[in-house]
């Protein structure tokens, strides 16, 4: 039962979260909202829908290590495993808005979450103002909108009553979907003899995550290799801003932050998001070399995760490895590709 659970759960999230999208899509597009801002806003949150359902399950339950550790999991997920892949198979073009403003911003809130947390609680203050800067973004996407009036388009004439029908009815599957979901993963967490954090970081991040893996994997093969990148930096920014900061208000005592958490995982998120904006810088693309050392990257977090959990004697030697050689060796790369880059356009 604990295995039913647990697909059916996740499969309500994925369909729930499709249906969404879709009808809120064309909603906006009624509304005369610019695709552009749907893929940043209303597709890129949609896709993190699971995450919010998820979060906000988890935080009314008291359940704080899934709630967390599925925002934290999920971002390194979007970032390293989605866009790996995703460059793998075809080069990625970045838009020059995601470079100026979205990827920075991602960077920027990533480091505000590592800082509100240093007391080991996102509280409700906290919390309210990750929801105040999510407000204050969507004013910012809205006023952009206005100067760019989006392209007719055949979408936005569907009928209202069934796409609000589509809105209501993915919001009730994933609502279905993640109770089934989260009760499953809280009991594979008692059963397997591991905390709810590390089940948040790796199986609910990583089921959660799914409908930015299509959404994205779709979008490169399709060549709309900046939808493939604005999906990721856009759910990033709703994880921390808008399911985080809901979860945080709706939580009975607000969401704690363990020292492990504190300690690796965030500052690995915060790594990710960082490692971003040279990749971009360097030519406006994530090229498949690139891919391949963000997918590298996640399979070495994973297996550290693994390792961890497992407490074997090569965790530390693992960690020595990373710490002192990979991570350097990666980071003096792109610098020496930033600089190279600036010069050939001086």
């Amino acid at each position: 039962m604990m295995i039913i659970g647990f697909v059916a759960g996740l499969a309500l999230l994925i369909v729930g979260a499709e249906v969404l999208v879709r009808g809120a899509s064309r909603l906006a597009l009624r509304m005369g909202i610019s695709p552009l801002i749907i893929g940043l806003t209303v597709v890129a949150f949609g896709t993190s829908s699971p995450e919010l359902a998820v979060s906000v399950k988890s935080a009314l339950d008291d359940q704080a290590g899934i709630a967390m550790g599925n925002v934290v999991g999920s971002n390194i997920f979007n970032v390293l495993f989605i866009l790996g892949v995703a460059a793998l198979i075809v080069p990625l073009t970045v838009a020059p808005q995601l470079i100026r403003l979205d990827i920075p911003l991602m960077i920027g809130l990533s480091g505000l979450l590592l800082v509100l947390s240093l007391d080991g609680r996102l509280g409700r203050v906290d919390s309210l103002l990750l929801v105040a800067c999510l407000a204050a973004y969507l004013l910012f996407l809205f006023l952009h909108n206005r100067r760019e009036p989006p392209p007719p388009s055949e979408k936005a004439n569907t009928p209202l009553p069934l796409n609000l029908c589509m809105v209501l009815g993915g919001l009730a599957l994933l609502v279905l979907g993640s109770r089934w979901f989260v009760g499953a993963s809280v009991e594979m967490a008692a059963r397997l003899g591991i905390s709810e954090q590390v089940v948040g970081l790796t199986i609910v991040a990583a089921g959660t995550s799914l409908p930015e893996v299509v959404t994205s994997l779709i979008a490169a093969l399709r060549g709309e290799r900046d939808i493939a990148v604005g999906n990721v930096v856009g759910s990033n920014i709703f994880n921390i801003l808008g399911v985080l900061g809901l979860s945080g208000l709706l939580a009975p005592s607000g969401i704690g932050v363990s020292a492990a958490m504190l300690g690796f995982d965030m500052p690995v998120m915060l790594a990710v998001a960082l490692a971003c904006l040279p990749i971009c810088l360097t030519g406006g693309t994530i090229n498949r070399w690139e891919g391949g050392v963000l997918l590298g990257y996640y399979l070495a977090y994973t297996a550290y995760l693994v390792l961890q959990v497992a407490h074997h004697d090569a965790l530390q030697g693992f960690g020595a490895v990373m710490s002192y050689f990979v991570l350097p060796i990666t980071a003096l790369t792109l610098v020496v590709l930033v600089v190279q880059e600036r010069r050939r356009h001086t």
